[in-house]
């Protein structure tokens, strides 16, 4: 894929400062499984203990943050990276405009899961917790005129090689957060690529969170909240 190459000055003369509220969505059943397994709360707080020892340290600049926000930078990337971090890449922390826009993305991901999955169906309800960051930090957004002669290859539904790359040189000129327009939310919406730990206006997420559970099937996605529905067709991330 041809895209425009991109320095590190250039980069950082297209920054500007930002402040937002960004919302991410995480699967919620590792503190209901490890109730299933023992006989009160004070045995599951030494059984969560041992689990958080058994992960990979915490790297020093994520020390002050709240899990949900430092979980990202301490955990390796799935199997090819994902859109603004390569295998080899520090972490990134993704946010989104909206809890919609969250559900979308991570939506699409376990839509894939059940596609590459043998002999499974559906995937039942699952519980998830939405929360709400606040971030301020200086970004570039990618969806301003002096990046969109390259939007084919910011937006392409797989192709990660241009996106991985200018996040490595956003990187270099000290960007905080790189800002682009949501691939799978078919209402338009952005997302954020948090590349710096230091871009947390605070170190935990607002005390607000959502409990939101998801179905995967293999047509779309479904999420619920109490009265609140929302639908995601696969046929979107076909096109």
């Amino acid at each position: 894929m041809s895209f425009t190459t991109w320095t590190p000055l250039a980069v950082s003369s297209e920054a500007r400062a930002w402040a937002a509220p960004a919302w991410r969505i995480v699967e919620a059943q590792h503190v209901a499984s490890t109730m299933k397994i023992v006989d009160d709360a004070a045995e599951q707080d030494v059984l969560e203990l041992l689990l958080e020892a058994s992960k990979p340290p915490r790297p020093a600049s994520v020390a002050r943050l709240d899990y949900l926000l430092a979980a990202p930078f301490r955990h390796d990337p799935r199997r090819g990276g994902s859109r603004f971090r390569g295998a080899t890449d520090p972490g990134v922390f993704y946010g989104a405009q909206r809890v919609r826009t969250a559900c979308a993305e991570l939506g699409y991901w376990r839509w894939r899961f059940l596609q590459d999955a043998v002999d499974l169906e559906r995937i039942e309800p699952v519980a998830h917790t939405a929360f709400r960051v606040r971030l301020a930090t200086d970004v570039v957004d990618l969806r301003e005129h002096a990046f969109a002669a390259d939007l084919r290859a910011w937006t392409h539904p797989s192709d990660y090689r241009a996106t991985q790359s200018f996040a490595r040189i956003a990187r270099e000129a000290r960007i905080g957060a790189i800002v682009y327009s949501s691939v799978r939310d078919p209402e338009p919406a952005w997302c954020v690529a948090v590349l710096d730990p230091a871009a947390f206006a605070s170190p935990r997420p607002d005390p607000a969170m959502q409990t939101w559970w998801l179905a995967v099937q293999q047509d779309a996605v479904v999420w619920r909240r109490d009265n609140e529905r929302l639908v995601f067709a696969a046929s979107h991330w076909l096109a």
